[in-house]
């Protein structure tokens, strides 16, 4: 175990419902909801889960930094009570706009330079963004891009929040925040006009949806007052110049100024090049961020990839929405493939950008033989023109575990001339090589590269042997805009320093728990069991797993793992619940947390499509769970405890 790493002790207390996970994290990316009740609550919008949240994954639950932010430009530049959502580039704002014009809705865009000059004048002084002239005397101002709509739309923007993860980040928000003048951002402090706009209603969506009813988007902006628990939560409030120094010297930072070296440290982490990862400044620069730094062959299975191969993002969605973006741009129009059931937004934008998508939701071998006859049926209505644009799948998939046939799908992309964008989160590059299957690679960092769960982040590689990289990287070169801010990609290189011994632990972790709970299930041969089925690329689809995971180059090496991600059914719902319950655990969304987190997946993704789900295997009562670095006896006892509670509830003590 990483002795730079911090391990959560596995018997804590759950934290009270509605904070942050972990605790007094101001940038925190998961939330709790500590009971399956709660997490029902949350999604059927019932005002005892609402008016306790405070935090949340960052696409679905807006920071409370960055509604502060837009309420002030509300109130600004607002007519006829506008909402607003905000974004780092005049391109993304536009591909907002444009979204929402395919709804039929009027959105207008506005450009601001904010300076750090306009707290000291006391206003925003409106400066065109274009110019390379302005007043700005400093480095630290910021651009930001306003897309205004009627407050009716407000759930339709959401949706392209939500799904392009391109929206600002809290950091972001904070640092815009610092430089307005306190006229203006105490005016943002003031309540919402109707509870309408603090919690919008989310409309329901064929698949992927939460049920159409009150949903917690905006919560109140006095969030700390209902309990003592949630006051004591509330950390010290320090000056940005002492956090920044408590960062740097004890969290070991690096200085916002070497933001660049850090982008180059994390993009030499993801291309796998890095001969030897020193953490610590070297003559001014940390050595994974040098210039001059000498890297050797890459790691991912493809030798000539490179760090000019990788592209950050500010989200892992961003780099699913590029990925696709970036195909429409360079191949002919047509449908898309998602192979396999994903998570909720990669389906959503397959179908909601572009001429749509063809599911096959088992990602099963039996399912290439129905890809194939729809390829040669394709093919053949016009031979002049690829059947579809790219085929996305993730290896393996969440949250049932699966692994495509990549040798398999790589055959029919190279015979039919489409790409294969693979998202490699859950398997991570440490455990498989999948990019020499791959034209394009993407992967959340906010997961386990991070594992921290206090910052967001994603990128995007290029196979540099793909058939189609160079029509790829030249619309890279003429087009990509570098939308990772600053100072989240200094956490996140951070973070991600001893991410390599981090997954080692956990995949030790998770295969000792799986093992355990795999002699107790039903299809592990136990008798009379409350578990249906471990899911686990170990037992899942095993062969496919097996081809890509990196086995050891001589003996005494390790090879890859399976992963810290698993799944759990059960016999009964009742038996789901009260396992869920008992857990103690984290509790909460998100995974790849360096500690246990837990939650009952269907509930939070397909509340609104129960039966649907269930038509793939994903059951009503699956609970997914995300290991940590706890000590491998303290889990072995908590899933023990959780278990035992479940087989009481069915059979009685």
């Amino acid at each position: 175990m990483s002795s730079t790493s911090t391990v959560v002790v596995t018997a804590h207390k759950s934290i009270p419902l509605g904070l942050s996970v972990p605790p007094f994290t101001p940038h925190a990316i998961s939330v709790s909801l500590p009971t399956w009740r709660d997490n029902v609550g949350y999604e059927e919008g019932d005002k005892r889960v609402v008016d306790s949240m405070v935090s949340g994954y960052p696409r679905f639950f807006i920071h409370l930094s960055i509604q502060k932010l837009a309420r002030i430009f509300e109130q600004k530049y607002g007519t006829n009570s506008e909402r607003c959502m905000l974004f780092a580039t005049h391109r993304v704002a536009d591909q907002c706009r444009s979204f929402m014009q395919t709804r039929s809705i009027h959105a207008r865009l506005i450009s601001l330079l904010i300076c750090p000059e306009d707290k000291e004048n006391g206003r925003i002084i409106e400066r065109d963004t274009r110019s390379q002239q302005t007043d700005c005397t400093s480095t630290e101002s910021a651009n930001l891009h306003i897309v205004l709509f009627p407050s009716d739309a407000f759930p339709v923007a959401k949706e392209f929040w939500q799904h392009s993860g391109m929206g600002i980040s809290s950091r972001r928000a904070e640092h815009c925040l610092s430089m307005l003048p306190e006229e203006l951002t105490k005016s943002g402090t003031s309540s919402p006009t109707s509870s309408s706009s603090r919690f919008p209603v989310k409309k329901g969506n064929k698949h992927y949806s939460v049920k159409g009813s009150a949903h917690p988007v905006s919560p109140p902006l006095s969030p700390f007052a209902s309990s003592p628990f949630q006051k004591s939560q509330v950390p010290e409030e320090l000056d940005p110049d002492q956090n920044v120094y408590l960062e740097e010297r004890y969290g070991r930072n690096l200085p916002l100024a070497f933001a660049a070296s850090a982008k180059r440290a994390l993009r030499r982490r993801v291309a796998g090049v890095l001969i030897r990862d020193i953490a610590f400044d070297c003559q001014g620069e940390p050595c994974a961020g040098d210039k001059n730094l000498v890297v050797g062959p890459s790691s991912r299975g493809v030798a000539d990839v490179s760090e000019n191969d990788v592209y950050l993002f500010p989200t892992g969605m961003a780099a699913i929405w590029n990925a696709h973006d970036i195909a429409s741009s360079v191949r002919p129009a047509a449908k898309s493939v998602c192979f396999g059931f994903p998570y909720a937004d990669s389906l959503k934008i397959l179908q909601k950008w572009g001429p749509g998508c063809y599911f096959f939701g088992e990602g099963v071998d039996k399912e290439i033989d129905d890809l194939e006859a729809l390829l040669e049926k394709e093919s053949a209505r016009d031979p002049t023109t690829p059947p579809i644009l790219s085929l996305f799948t993730e290896f393996p998939s969440n949250p049932l575990l699966r692994s495509a046939n990549l040798p398999r799908l790589r055959a029919l992309a190279d015979k039919y001339d489409f790409l294969i964008i693979i998202d490699e989160t859950i398997g991570n590059f440490v455990n498989v090589e999948v990019l020499p299957y791959a034209d394009i690679v993407v992967s959340s960092l906010s997961k386990i590269f991070s594992g921290a769960s206090n910052v967001m982040g994603g990128s995007l590689v290029l196979n540099p042997r793909g058939r189609h990289y160079a029509e790829l990287k030249a619309h890279m070169n003429s087009t990509f805009e570098d939308l990772y801010y600053d100072e989240d990609a200094i956490y996140m290189e951070r973070n991600s320093r001893d991410f390599r011994s981090r997954i080692k632990v956990i995949d030790a972790n998770t295969e000792a728990v799986c093992a355990f709970l795999r002699s107790r299930s039903l299809a592990g041969g136990a008798p009379s069991p409350v578990i249906k089925e471990v899911f686990y690329p170990k037992y899942i689809t095993p062969e496919n797993y097996e081809h890509c995971r990196i086995k050891a180059a001589s003996p005494g090496e390790e090879g890859g793992g399976y992963g810290g991600l698993f799944s759990l059914t059960f016999t009964s719902l009742t038996a789901s619940r009260v396992f869920f319950d008992a857990l103690p655990c984290y509790k909460g969304p998100s995974l790849g947390t360096n500690f246990t987190l837990a939650c009952p997946f269907t509930i939070l993704a397909h509340y609104a499509e129960l039966d649907w789900a269930a038509q793939y295997g994903v059951e009503e009562g699956l609970v997914r769970i995300s290991m940590g670095m706890e000590e491998t006896q303290a889990l072995l006892q908590s899933f023990e405890t959780a278990l035992k509670a479940a087989e009481d509830a069915v059979f009685g003590s």
